[in-house]
Parts: C-alpha cells; structure tokens; sequence
C-alpha cells in the first residue's frame, strides 16, 4: 500500500501540491496581495543605507536569507498539506468500513 505520508519521487500528492501551488499563485485576489512579502523591496531599501563596501556582503546574506525562507515555507506547506490529505483519506476509509 503506499504511504502518502512519505515524499517519493514519483509522488503524485507532491505533483498535486506543487501544481495547486502554481495556480494559487497565478490567481492571487488583492486581499492576497495585501499579504505577500515584498522581499525585494525590502532588500533593496536595505541596500540603500549600507555603505557600499559591505553591499556585496548583506546581499549574499539576504539571498540566503531569501532562500531559506523560501525553502521552510515550501516544508511547511507540503507537510500540512500532505498530512493534511492522509487524515482525510483515513477519516474516508473509516467511514466506509
């Protein structure tokens, strides 16, 4: 039986994820926009008042910044939205039994 708690590479729950994703983010509402975090905006006021010697050093720092960001919201998404999916299959599955 598979386990759709575990990430495979041949997932079909994280093909889903990854395409809900891309909608949702194509079809934001502008309450949504309201809520986006204007990463590059900050960033580039930040950059703005620091002297420029150090301005190569805090971009590295703020990409990565951004990445990893980027990287736990993507976890976090996934397992709520995996785990999420699992417990409504099993809340299904006890219902027909």
């Amino acid at each position: 039986m598979v386990n759709f708690r575990e990430v495979n590479d041949n997932d079909i729950l994280k093909e889903w994820i990854e395409s809900r994703n891309e909608y949702l983010s194509c079809n934001l509402s502008n309450k949504d926009k309201l809520h986006r975090i204007e990463f590059d905006e900050i960033c580039e006021q930040i950059l703005k008042s620091i002297p420029k010697k150090n301005r190569h050093f805090v971009q590295e720092k703020l990409e990565l910044l951004d990445d990893n960001l980027m990287d736990y919201i993507f976890y976090w998404n996934e397992k709520y939205y995996r785990n999420g999916f699992c417990d409504a299959l099993k809340l299904i599955s006890g219902c027909l039994r």
